[in-house]
């Protein structure tokens, strides 16, 4: 059987348009760990278009998972890794080159449980450095309370830790990130460990949401967003995420 350094987790629901880049990213990040070292899944849920070949085509793993819940999507992907360290993210984001050589770093160090990334819109508009502002202030009670900044975006863990704290929730339909961040930030507590974030490296993210829904509508829409911070507004959660193409 393999061994592999990295298992990268990528999610996707019918995501011909950016699925490729987003592979090449992975593969270019590879380059700096060794290559033969990384193993790419993606976890294929609800796919009608190309998304299953290009990815195949990339060398990826496939794995199917149909359920309307990125947490059981997502863990389907870590469950089926073989790599010591795992690493999520999204179909529509691309990592900078040196993500995983700064991940084994900082694992490495001892000094970081995992954590997550900074992340960059490949545009950007007065509506959604807005709407940036109106999310972080809604999150910022769950900072204080667990005193720590706790960024999402493409995370990284040991395995064994992400199986410690039981991976991503499955009951929550939205929110699952930060949820798993703060659990993942009480386990570093326990053992005088820190939440990190990547200094250097950070990801590119589609502004698509904000295509689609306009640039104040998370604004304009507090009911639905507030919906949605809930974690478990399965009818907020397909309008706003599972049911929107």
């Amino acid at each position: 059987m393999h061994e592999y350094k990295f298992s990268v987790i990528i999610p996707a629901h019918n995501e011909e348009k950016y699925i490729g880049k987003c592979l090449q990213s992975v593969l270019s990040a590879a380059k700096y760990v060794r290559p033969d070292r990384v193993e790419i899944i993606v976890v294929a849920n609800r796919c009608t278009d190309n998304t299953v070949k290009i990815a195949r085509s990339h060398g990826a793993a496939v794995l199917i998972n149909d359920d309307k819940c990125i947490a059981a999507i997502r863990n389907t992907g870590a469950h089926a890794a073989g790599g010591e360290i795992i690493v999520t993210l999204d179909a529509d984001s691309l990592m900078t080159k040196y993500s995983l050589c700064e991940i084994k770093e900082m694992l490495e160090s001892g000094e970081y449980v995992g954590g997550g990334t900074r992340s960059k819109f490949d545009r950007m508009s007065f509506g959604i450095i807005c709407s940036g502002a109106y999310v972080a202030l809604n999150l910022m009670p769950i900072m204080f309370r667990n005193k720590a900044a706790l960024t999402g975006g493409m995370f990284w863990v040991y395995k064994r830790d992400f199986d410690a704290v039981g991976g991503f929730d499955e009951r929550l339909v939205s929110l699952e990130d930060m949820d798993f961040a703060v659990r993942l930030n009480k386990l570093g507590v326990s053992r005088g460990q820190k939440y990190g974030t990547l200094k250097r490296s950070y990801i590119l993210t589609s502004s698509r949401k904000f295509d689609e829904f306009g640039d104040f509508y998370l604004i304009k829409n507090r009911k639905l967003t507030k919906r949605i911070f809930t974690g478990k507004d399965r009818e907020a959660a397909d309008e706003f995420y599972y049911d929107v193409r």
